[in-house]
């Protein structure tokens, strides 16, 4: 499998190196006091998208704890889990990636009564819903994967336990990215990907598990079909799926199949295509390139997908309590606002708005129009006043979730049949 979120994936939106600018920001306090003649260093390992030199000057003024990132692809966070337990203090991963790293035993529940704000952690995680209403959990749903039976146990719970598998990092409600100067009329259905109206100006995600639930969602809406889960389709549908994409392969559909961040920013900045998969910040991104884009909300709704910390079975003693003390500052408040500003949304939403200035969470969260110019972590101009967020407030975003990111257990044959797609 490839990388999910690659590294560049945040570039644009990651603010290394602002010093301190957070609008709304504070001293954060109530936590244990660090010994700072003895500083703990955690290892941190996950990839770059939730990492940032900001996190890591504020965690050390805060609690005088050290991070040390281990930056890599997705498939290697799972790789080291699995055979390298004693390699890191601290798990940053995509709920997805449990079905392979909890049967291991080197991961273990986290103590739901040691976590300050576990029962403050967003219903979208522990029960599946956004404002009481059920949302779609087709493919890995966080829910389905949450808790553990026990501490130390290799299967997850059907309802909640103390035992946290992830506490929650970042998760987004991923959708297509349009050009609507260059196609001037609404867009309202993933079928749209496919319209011959659009031939030779589209792309699709070339990384297989995400692009092909993206087919799926096109699939569906053109209303010809309907998976029972299209995280984890069988062989005659994934059959069924690619046979759609090679038609629209040889017709000329695609332009171009992308991998990286930035070649979906240029391919859409250029014209060369004006709908395609993409992610929030790319099309951010297009924008402040002075390019009309658009993170289009469509009927059949998202497909989403989440991060979260893990604890490696390994911890013990100062170090676990130096894990616990920075996941519980993590969910205080600074370090949501910090994601919520790069249009990512946190685990713990109450302590985030705490820290956040009104007109930026009325934005951010609520889907009201700026009232001021909108900013990210390091401060430069990401939407100016009057702009409404795609997708609207964070309700009508994430309760219009319709499946998930996931590895289906027909992986290998989806992968095969993928590549044969992007050879035909």
């Amino acid at each position: 499998m490839t990388d999910f979120h690659k590294p560049t994936r945040r570039a644009l939106l990651k603010g290394a190196g602002a010093a301190g600018f957070a609008l709304g920001s504070g001293a954060v306090t109530g936590f244990p006091a660090v010994i700072s003649a003895e500083p703990v260093t955690l290892r941190y390992l996950g990839t770059a998208v939730n990492q940032s030199a900001d996190i890591v000057k504020k965690v050390k003024e805060d609690l005088g704890i050290n991070l040390e990132y281990i930056p890599v692809i997705t498939d290697e966070v799972t790789k080291r889990v699995v055979t390298q337990p004693n390699s890191f203090d601290i798990l940053d991963t995509e709920f997805f990636s449990l079905k392979k790293i909890i049967p291991s035993g080197n991961i273990v529940g986290m103590d739901a009564k040691r976590i300050k704000n576990a029962d403050k952690i967003t219903s979208v995680f522990t029960k599946g819903e956004v404002d009481g209403k059920k949302i779609g959990d087709q493919g890995t749903a966080p829910k389905k994967v949450f808790y553990l039976e026990g501490q130390s146990s290799k299967s997850f719970a059907s309802s909640p336990t103390e035992w946290i598998t992830l506490i929650p990092v970042t998760y987004n409600a991923d959708t297509l990215g349009i050009r609507p100067d260059l196609i001037k009329r609404p867009i309202s259905s993933w079928k749209e990907l496919l319209n011959s109206e659009f031939k030779g100006k589209a792309s699709i995600l070339n990384i297989p598990s995400i692009g092909i639930m993206d087919a799926a969602m096109v699939v569906e809406s053109m209303g010809d079909y309907t998976y029972g889960d299209k995280g984890n389709m069988t062989k005659a549908e994934i059959d069924r799926t690619i046979k759609v994409l090679i038609e629209a392969k040889r017709a000329g559909q695609f332009r171009a199949f992308w991998q990286d961040f930035n070649e979906s920013v240029n391919l859409m900045a250029s014209g060369e295509t004006v709908i395609q998969s993409m992610w929030s910040p790319a099309v951010t991104k297009v924008r402040t390139q002075g390019v009309a884009c658009v993170y289009q909300p469509l009927k059949e709704g998202y497909r989403a997908w989440a991060t979260g910390f893990g604890l490696p079975k390994t911890l013990t003693g100062k170090k676990l309590d130096a894990t616990y003390d920075f996941i519980n500052w993590f969910l205080s408040g600074w370090a949501g606002a910090y994601l919520n500003r790069q249009g990512y949304y946190s685990a713990v939403l109450d302590t985030a708005k705490t820290h956040m200035e009104p007109y930026e969470w009325a934005y951010w969260m609520e889907g009201k129009a700026a009232e001021k110019d909108i900013r990210g972590p390091d401060g430069s101009v990401l939407e100016k006043a009057g702009t409404v967020r795609d997708g609207g407030s964070f309700e009508a975003r994430m309760g219009s979730v319709a499946c998930w990111n996931a590895v289906m257990d027909e992986n290998t044959y989806m992968v095969r049949k993928w590549n044969e797609f992007i050879a035909a």
